[in-house]
Formats: structure tokens, sequence, C-alpha cells
């Protein structure tokens, strides 16, 4: 650098410093920015060497670009100088504004630290200003342009003029640094808004991916698909149907999206679909389809957001499981009815007994009075006195739902209704068995079941105990009610059989019980085995016998 006293001198490097910044704004990458930065610290104010150090994300310094001499690029770019060296270096030596200037004298101290240097040794200064080959000059860029957050320093070393920068050097050099420092940051901003350019399209192109992929697999899977509204007036409409569920419910994709699932649901299976209208709700019901029939689906639902805050859709995935159903409806039905005759079997028989007796015993009120007394309690007893509320929630109680099963007077008939228990056996059924075969028998029992049938109200439960015994299950039937619905049995079992040409006849007993709670569903069975017994005994054998 030429005498900084003389104008002519200022002007030209000033010229020079416009370039080198003027330069800085013409690069197109980082590392572009960097190496200009150090090209413009040797090209435009006068230094043979320039290192710019940049700070890394951990917060230490990477030699990023160096100017002026191969060999010591070579030898340093891309080392690491550690944060606390850096710092240490910053803060010693000579403050010139913001630069920080260690002359030889005192980088002595400096030699065994981790910053990668370059300097060489050199005889004693010949004048004050001398420049030493030991000296360090360091420039601190702050993103700020001025602040505390350090984005790198730049290092100088052999001005041309052999001497220590006067104070127009100086702040050629602090200017520089400053608009490096604004460089650099636009150049990682640059790249930063390239990167996530990069990373957008990328990510707009595998959403691009993804929702051709959830298309495809929506539009072609082998099931049902369907997407539905979450909240709002239109809750629960189809927005969109897969071929797969139109086949289905046979039923265009136009069609469909006037519907809901709600719509199109059985109206016993209502309760099921909203219980189920949840994420990761799944259930079995059924759906209507066009032709009025009704085909049995498994329906598992899972929420779908359009966007981090957008609308969110239920994805439902429908199953067709119409034959697994039928299957394990035949499976239930082998299981609860007998397979000769279709009938209820025991086990189905004692379910449905059961399930109308419960353990305690309830009694008749014998006038109304009594049956008011009862229901509310007795209204003398000051023990029981409630101001008009029982609070009794045991069985009996004025909470117990239970309709009670209760036996009726069969010596008085006194209008009571019960549950009438009708045991039914053959009579001659075992000599037809040994005549004619179990072909034959098995052909009577068909038939006996079917009149048995016929006979009673749809309400009524007709099932086999096994063998030739048959029971009756007449619910709301008074004593008298129960001995005509016997005799209708009886006289509809009477009439001829004809069995492969062959006319063949059976006779039947009846006995009659009553089902009452406090019993159970064996002690009501064998009471009206017992009647029934004592019934055929009565009976003279010529109107039991068959044949």
């Amino acid at each position: 650098m030429e005498a900084e006293s003389e104008p002519y001198v200022r002007l030209a490097t000033m010229r020079q410093l416009h370039q080198a910044v003027a330069d800085l704004n013409t690069a197109r990458s980082l590392a572009d920015t960097l190496q200009t930065v150090a090209d413009g610290i040797v090209a435009g104010l006068g230094y043979g060497l320039a290192c710019v150090n940049l700070v890394r994300p951990d917060g230490d310094l990477v030699v990023a670009a160096f100017a002026g001499s191969s060999a010591a690029e070579a030898l340093i770019t891309g080392r690491v100088g550690s944060r606390s060296s850096w710092e240490r270096r910053l803060s010693m030596g000579e403050a010139w504004d913001e630069l920080r200037f260690i002359p030889h004298t005192d980088g002595w101290v400096l030699l065994d630290d981790d910053v990668p240097q370059w300097h060489t040794e050199g005889p004693e200064p010949r004048f004050e200003d001398e420049w030493h080959p030991e000296d360090r000059l360091y420039a601190p860029m702050y993103a700020s342009g001025g602040g505390l957050d350090l984005l790198g320093v730049i290092s100088v070393d052999r001005p041309r003029n052999g001497r220590r920068p006067g104070a127009w050097g100086r702040e050629a050099l602090q200017m520089y640094a400053s608009q490096a420092a604004i460089a650099i940051s636009n150049a990682r901003l640059r790249a930063n808004m390239q990167r996530a350019l990069v990373r957008l399209e990328r990510e707009q192109q595998a959403l691009r991916a993804s929702e051709e992929s959830f298309r495809q697999a929506f539009e072609y899977a082998p099931s049902g698909m369907a997407i539905a509204e979450m909240g709002g007036d239109q809750h629960g409409r189809l927005l969109r149907t897969n071929d797969a569920l139109c086949r289905l419910l046979g039923r265009p994709a136009s069609v469909l999206r006037r519907y809901s699932f709600a719509d199109l649901v059985h109206p016993e299976d209502v309760g099921t679909l909203l219980r189920t209208s949840a994420e990761g709700g799944r259930a079995e019901l059924r759906l209507g389809r066009r032709d009025g029939t009704y085909l049995w689906v498994s329906l598992r639902n899972s929420v779908v957001a359009d966007t981090t805050d957008g609308p969110r859709f239920l994805l439902t995935h429908v199953e067709d499981i119409e034959e697994r159903k039928r299957h394990e409806l035949h499976l239930a039905h082998r299981a609860s009815h007998d397979a000769l005759t279709g009938l209820p079997n025991s086990a189905e028989l004692r379910s449905r007994l059961g399930a109308r007796l419960c353990e305690r015993p309830h009694s008749v009120a014998t006038t109304a009075v009594e049956a008011l007394d009862a229901a509310y309690g007795d209204v003398d007893d000051p023990d029981t006195r409630t101001h008009g509320y029982d609070v009794d929630s045991a069985p009996g109680g004025p909470y117990d739902h239970h309709v009670h099963a209760v036996a009726p007077d069969t010596g008085d008939d006194d209008g009571a209704k019960g549950l009438a228990v009708l045991f039914c056996d053959l009579d001659g059924f075992k000599s037809i068995n040994d005549r004619f075969g179990h072909h034959t028998g098995d052909a009577v029992l068909i038939e006996v079941a079917r009149r048995l049938t016929i006979c009673v109200r749809d309400g009524d439960t007709v099932a086999r105990l096994g063998g030739d015994e048959f029971v009756v299950l007449a619910d709301g039937l008074g004593a008298a009610d129960a001995a005509d619905l016997a005799v209708r049995l009886r006289n509809a079992i009477i009439p001829p059989i004809r069995v492969d040409g062959r006319a063949v006849r059976v006779g039947a007993s009846f006995g009659i019980g009553w089902a009452a709670c406090g019993m159970t569903a064996e002690e009501v069975l064998r009471s009206a085995d017992q009647r029934m017994y004592v019934e055929k005994r009565s009976r003279s054998k010529v109107h039991r016998r068959a044949g």
C-alpha cells in the first residue's frame, strides 16, 4: 500500500474496494462468495495473503477460503480452530476499532493453540511500523453487520507496502469485512432458500407420488373404500367411493354421494354405526343394496387430515362378510336347534326359560289393595314410609325392571296369567320305530314338530328335548287357556301321518307346568314332566294306542 496521506492513493484504493465489494454480489454460491471475499482482499486491499474462517453450526471456525498462496491454501484449508481459541485471540492484542492486531512480540503465546496458521519467522522490524511475518491482523465479521453474533473472521498477512495499515487502511479493511459479512449472510440465505426449494419440490413430488399411490390403491382396491366428511352439517356424507363399493351396494358413485352410511345401514344397526364413527372404530353391520336387500359388511374407520390444521375426513374400509356371517349364523343355529326337526334344542329351551326366571320368589297379590301395597309399600307402616319415594333397588323393588314369572292358581281360575310349560310325550312312537324303522320314526317326529309349530302363536316356543319329547312355552296364559292349548295340540297330533305310502298314528300325553321366579329351569321342566306322567297313567291304554 502506498503512502496513505496522498489523496490519489486513497482514491485508487476506494476504487479497488468498490470493485471488490461489487464482486461479492456476483458470486452464485456460498463457496464462491467465500473465495471472492478472500480474493478481494488480495486484489483490492493490498495484502499478499487472506484467509476466511467461517463459524460452523457447532461454534468452531473452519478455514473456508484462502487467497495469495497455493501452498498455504493446501496446508490449512478445511482445518478447524476451536471457538475458545479464537475468542482468546480476539480478546488480546491491540483493538483497532473492530479489528484486532496481535504484534509478533505477543504472538508467541499463540503458537501452541489449535487455530490453523501459516506464519513464518523473520528478522526484527527495521522501523516502527514495519510488518513482521508473525504479526497477526483479524477482521471479525458479524451476522448483523456489527452485532455480537460472530459469523467468521478474516485473517490478513503480508501487506505489499511492508507496513502495518494506517487509519485509512484499517477503515477500508473494516468496511470490507462488514460488506463481506452481508454478502456471506445473503449467500447463506440463498443457499438455505435453494435447499428449502429443493426440499419443498422433493416433498411435493413425494406428495404427488403418495397421492397417486393412494388414488390407485383406493380406486383399485378389491374391497370397498369410502371417504366421508367429519364434522359440520354434512357429517358422514360420502365424498368418494371406489368401484368395489359401488358394485357391492349396486349403486353408482354419483348416487352414493347423496348418502351417508347412516342412510344405508339397517335400522337395527344404527346404534352400532354411531358407536363406530370414531378413529380406529370397527363394526359388523348390514348395509342396504339397491335391490332392497341388506348385506353384512365389516367397517373399519380411520381419520385422515388433509393438512396439519386442515379438514379431517373419515376413511372407511368396507369388506363383504356375507358368506362368513351366513356360516356363523348356520353354526349358531345348529348349536341351538335340533338337527332333525329344526326346533330349538334342549340347551336353547333352557336358555329361553332361564331368561324368564330370577332367584327371588314373587307371590301374587290376591286383591287390588294388596297389589297396590306390593307395588308402593304399606303406607300404614311408618318403617317403610319414604315420603312417596321407595329407593329400594333390590330385586322386586320399584327399580327392578324384570317381569316376574308367576304361576296362576290352577285350582281356582282367577284370571291370573303366567308362563305355561307344556311337556309332551308321544304315545306309541317306540312301536313305530320298532316295526317300521328309524326312517319312518324320523318322518313322524318331523311331522309332529310341524303340527305343533302351526298350532302356537308367533311368540311361543316349541322345542324338542330329545327322543319323542317336546316342550311348548306359552306366555300370558291362564290355567284354562293352557288346558285348551294342550287339547288343541293333542288333536293336531292324532290324525294319521303318511310315510312312504303307509299311514301311521301316534298319540300324545301333555303335562302342564308353570314357570315361577324362585324356581330353576330344571325344576320347572321336572314339574311339567311329572304332571305329564300323571296324565299319561290316568288315561286308558286304548286312548294311548298308536301304530
